[in-house]
């Protein structure tokens, strides 16, 4: 199927711009700035005078420890003045959580904080805990060659760093989030996954997933309880163990100190962008669906990303083709983060920010619309719309300086054949949602509407016979339904403190549960995200935390293979509930 290259629009002039870090700071004072990337704010060593809070009594030695701020991705969770510190070994994340259950205090896993949901800290923290930073001194990586191979990391490691150690040896990842400041650590405890289905007739590479990063865990080491030592140890899980079944994806409940994923070649990919083909073409109807369909896209290629600003025409759509020698149309590149124009702002854009944050929400159209003409802009301004290269730098390409928008996701488990039809429905309901808010003069979405395609965690792709899956996995297979092999993730986003975008949410969220269902597929929230919204925010409605979401990983699994199973493992390698929060203990129960 050919795609024309899109041609150099009219009247694209370029506006005095701002980074998008600065245009929070300027139009939404409400939101603080944050540093590059994920910083300490406030940081006070603990002896320090200025300190204000009661130093944790017999505090290990040797081990830093000073309060700070800690503050979320889209700065929605903020703390102040916890305590911190900074382990330089496994060992002494051993000796921090023998200490913490002396003491009655709880360990929080710190990374690089690029989360939506509250599974590190939430703001009803407690004064007893220390969060355990794993980014200064747990950061260690090494591949191990050969057919096949693997590499070992800590869980501090950023992603760019695993990806750039992969790349120079000629190793690489299917899919991974795009945030590439991200921890490893972080990613693994959430299910972090990227984007990406076999293209039809195309041989997945061994040593690969479509699934999460997690499914490649070939064993990885904890912090656990040691009966017979009556004290915490270090325990090496190998994929075969059913406990490490509730541990790859363990949402903060546990401490990970390193893992061992399986890793295959490296591939080269063609990044096509357009930003012409209409959203009602890409998620038309089954009927109706032609070559610029969605599900046209991943038959020929496998891996697309769609983003849709709400009440504009055409998305950004970027298509992923494995491609190993450089097309004459395309240009090459050897980095990560080719898409510069994404942490810049026209000043155009940044001022009707300022106008809905002054109150004047009936410029969210316009809002909108310039945000996609900044993208079509960017593109031919900086020739980024056909790229060329490894897939590290090809499928990493959002810096912490982008906006910081709120992010509301859930995905459909479903059957390839239906992702169509799952796409088309979910776009008509939520355009059409839009529409009824805005005829009552309420523009609640502002950010936009990303959809993307993966496949799931089949134990199979870590080339471990026996392997297990992760029991709390929204990519997760079902064995009562084998013919479900794919997921479509819905991500819905906002600048946070547009007002009615919980109470929008909340029915979109409502809708997608009642919709996707019996035969058709099952939903999972992103667990790095917002779900279970009311209008009164984010993880408020009870009823989907307390029976909902976890009977959505109960659902055609065994008795003993399910939600509870995972909770139970997790109870028994952490009796004393030292890495866990009221958060979690409300949610993993």
């Amino acid at each position: 199927m050919a795609h024309s290259r899109p041609e150099p629009a009219p009247g694209t002039g370029r506006d005095p711009q701002l980074s998008r870090r600065a245009l929070l700071g300027g139009a939404a004072g409400a939101l603080a700035l944050s540093a590059l990337q994920w910083s300490p704010l406030g940081r006070i060593p603990a002896a320090d005078a200025a300190s204000t809070l009661a130093v944790p009594p017999d505090f290990p030695d040797g081990i830093a420890l000073y309060q700070q701020t800690f503050q979320n991705w889209s700065e929605e969770v903020t703390v102040d003045g916890v305590w911190t510190c900074a382990p330089n070994s496994p060992e002494d994340v051993v000796t921090l959580a023998d200490w913490a259950r002396a003491q009655g205090w709880r360990l929080r896993p710190l990374g690089a904080a690029y989360s939506w949901s509250p599974v590190v800290v939430d703001t009803a923290t407690p004064p007893q805990v220390v969060l355990v930073d794993c980014t200064q001194h747990l950061t260690a990586v090494s591949v191990a060659p050969g057919t096949p191979a693997a590499v070992t990391a800590q869980p501090g490691v950023t992603m760019d760093a695993l990806l750039a150690t992969l790349k120079a040896a000629g190793y690489g990842l299917t899919a991974f989030p795009v945030l590439g400041y991200a921890t490893l650590g972080g990613v693994l405890a959430t299910g972090g996954r990227g984007t990406g289905v076999p293209a039809v007739g195309e041989t997945p590479l061994p040593g690969h997933t479509y699934g999460s990063v997690g499914n490649l865990v070939t064993s990885l080491t904890a912090v656990v309880w040691d009966e017979d030592a009556s004290a915490y140890a270090l325990r090496t899980f190998q994929r075969t163990d059913p406990q490490i079944q509730a541990l790859t994806t363990h949402l903060g409940r546990a401490f990970v100190t390193e893992v061992t994923l399986r890793v295959g070649a490296d591939q080269r990919l063609r990044c096509q962008s357009w930003f012409d083909v209409p959203a009602t073409e890409i998620y038309a109807p089954p009927a109706t669906a032609g070559p610029r369909s969605l599900a046209s896209y991943l038959h020929d290629s496998g891996r697309v990303v769609c983003i849709w600003f709400p009440f504009t025409t055409s998305p950004w759509l970027r298509v992923f083709t494995p491609t190993p020698d450089q097309p004459w149309t395309s240009r090459a590149v050897g980095a990560p983060y080719n898409f510069p124009f994404n942490d810049i702002v026209p000043k155009s854009v940044s001022d009707l920010l300022s106008q809905i944050v002054a109150g004047d929400a009936a410029a969210t159209p316009g809002f909108t619309a310039a945000q996609m003409d900044a993208i079509s802009a960017g593109l031919i301004a900086t020739d980024s719309w056909d790229l060329w290269g490894w897939s590290a730098d090809m499928l990493a390409y959002v810096r912490p300086t982008t906006l910081r928008i709120t992010s509301t996701c859930w995905n459909v488990v479903t059957s390839r054949e239906l992702v169509q039809q799952v796409v088309s429905e979910f776009f008509a309901e939520y355009s059409a949602q839009l529409a009824a808010y805005q005829a009552r003069g309420l523009y609640p979405m502002n950010g936009p509407l990303e959809i993307r395609v993966t496949g799931l965690d089949q134990a199979a792709d870590c080339l471990v016979p026996g392997a297990l899956g992760a029991q709390l996995s929204p990519l997760r297979t079902r064995p009562d339904h084998p013919e479900w092999d794919t997921a479509v993730w819905f991500d819905m986003t906002t600048v946070p403190i547009t007002p009615g975008n919980h109470a929008f949410t909340a029915q979109m969220e409502q809708w997608i549960r009642a919709t996707y269902t019996g035969s058709y597929g099952a939903v999972h929230a992103e667990w790095s995200k917002e779900w279970a919204n009311t209008p009164a925010g984010a993880w408020t409605d009870t009823a989907v935390m307390g029976s909902d979401i976890p009977d959505s990983y109960r659902a055609g699994q065994a008795a003993d293979d399910g939600w509870d199973a995972a909770v139970a493992t997790l109870d028994v390698l952490d009796p004393a509930r030292v890495f866990s929060s009221a958060f979690l203990d409300g949610l993993l129960r």
